[in-house]
Parts: C-alpha cells; sequence; structure tokens
C-alpha cells in the first residue's frame, strides 16, 4: 500500500509535502506531484501538510480519483526508482491522464 496524489495537485504544487517527506518520494512532474509508490514507507506525513487535500492513502482515495493510484504508480514506468527526488527536480513529463487534463482553475 501507499499514498497517492490526486487531482487537486494538478497545476498547484505546492510542495510542502516534499518537504515533510522523510524518504525523499515525492517527485515533480510538469503538472503535479506524483508519489513512487516503491520508496513511500507509508508514514503519512506528507496528507496533513498538503493544502489542497490532495493526498491519499491508496484504500481511501475518493471514487471520483480512484484513476489517480494509476498515475502515480505508472509515471515511475519509465523512470524506475531513483531513490530521491531532490536530486532531479522538476522532471518535465507527466502521466497521460495529467495531460490530458484541461488547465485547473486556482482559487
Amino acid at each position: 500500500m501507499t499514498y497517492i496524489i490526486a487531482q487537486p495537485c494538478v497545476d498547484v504544487k505546492d510542495k510542502a509535502c516534499i518537504e515533510e517527506c522523510p524518504v525523499d518520494c515525492i517527485y515533480e512532474g510538469e503538472r503535479m506531484l506524483y508519489i513512487h509508490p516503491d520508496e513511500c514507507v507509508d508514514c503519512g506525513a506528507c496528507e496533513p501538510v498538503c493544502p489542497v487535500e490532495a493526498i491519499y492513502y491508496e484504500d481511501d482515495t475518493p471514487e471520483q480519483w480512484s484513476e489517480y493510484y494509476k498515475a502515480n504508480v505508472e509515471f515511475f514506468d519509465e523512470v524506475g526508482s531513483p531513490g530521491g527526488a531532490a536530486k532531479l527536480g522538476n522532471m518535465g513529463i507527466d502521466h497521460p491522464i495529467i495531460i490530458a487534463l484541461p488547465p485547473q482553475a486556482q482559487d
């Protein structure tokens, strides 16, 4: 099991979660952040600091955002397990589910 980042993060990328992650497993894509499922230790430190409430434990993800589990996992299919996000910065890519979304309005 792992935590995932869902739709509220798209085009926001607040990054407070990155600051809290003790294992550096939250990677930055072009339009949203992604949690590496194999590097995440399920500590939950990222969830309460997310200002847009985009982070969910895999089994607690709202139904309307269930496809974001797939987006978080498949984002790393080509990348593999880099062993830490800080050294990579913005990877300049996104999962096709995210690419297909129209720009998200900011409150």
